[in-house]
């Protein structure tokens, strides 16, 4: 039994990213803890009634993955990178209190302000001397972000692990569904459809049918 971390930007980002992987976690028996860092502001106001609601659909969609604990920071959207610190201090805390084994954080390069500063919040909280319980780090990518950022080497995904999630996808489409607001259309790459023919295309690079693809930052053997 291991502790699982993943750290979400925004509130359907776990699913996006590693929903598949969470309910493997969940199945094999580890504590899966899931920390969103920003609230949810729409047309770039905030509404406390809609960011409620969306907390809401994460709260539905972790019963749908079933791990044990979602923890809101509700820091300002859209602003995150104006001040790492505010990221910092909450999530060093957080990290400190429930010691995980193994982290999962979104793309450094993903094509959104929040996204890059949420990781380079994450990689300054996980240094090896700060986190001696962390074995593994994995970044994840987040379709609709991941893939929309320019054509420059330093911002692709390249993947170096794969987790077999065949038998999870429907569980994660599912657990996606919970998000209405954030669903759209086939083709946008949060659309179901296009979930599940990216969760083939890594499967395919794998010789697996369905897949979620990470890239591993940092792991060590103990």
């Amino acid at each position: 039994m291991k502790k699982i971390l993943i750290i979400a930007p925004h509130m359907d980002d776990e699913v996006l990213g590693c929903g598949g992987t969470i309910v493997k976690h969940v199945k094999r028996g580890d504590i899966v803890f899931v920390c969103f860092i920003a609230n949810r502001i729409y047309d770039h106001k905030f509404n406390k009634k809609r960011n409620k609601f969306e907390m809401e659909c994460a709260l539905n969609a972790k019963s749908v993955l079933g791990y044990e604990e979602a923890k809101f920071f509700n820091l300002p959207d859209e602003r995150l990178d104006l001040c790492i610190q505010n990221i910092l201090i909450p999530l060093e805390k957080y990290i400190n209190r429930i010691k995980p084994e193994i982290v999962y954080v979104n793309h450094r390069n993903d094509n959104h302000q929040d996204h890059r500063a949420v990781f380079q919040a994450s990689m300054i909280c996980l240094r090896p001397i700060a986190t001696p319980y962390v074995k593994k780090i994995l970044s994840y990518e987040v379709p609709s972000s991941t893939e929309q950022s320019p054509p420059f080497p330093d911002t692709v995904f390249i993947p170096n692990l794969y987790v077999d999630i065949e038998e999870e996808l429907p569980i994660k489409i599912k657990a996606l569904s919970c998000y209405s607001s954030e669903q759209r259309p086939f083709p946008h790459p949060r659309s179901k459809e296009a979930i599940e023919v990216l969760a083939k295309k890594r499967g395919s690079e794998i010789g697996m049918q369905s897949a979620e693809a990470f890239i591993m930052i940092r792991a060590k053997e103990v």
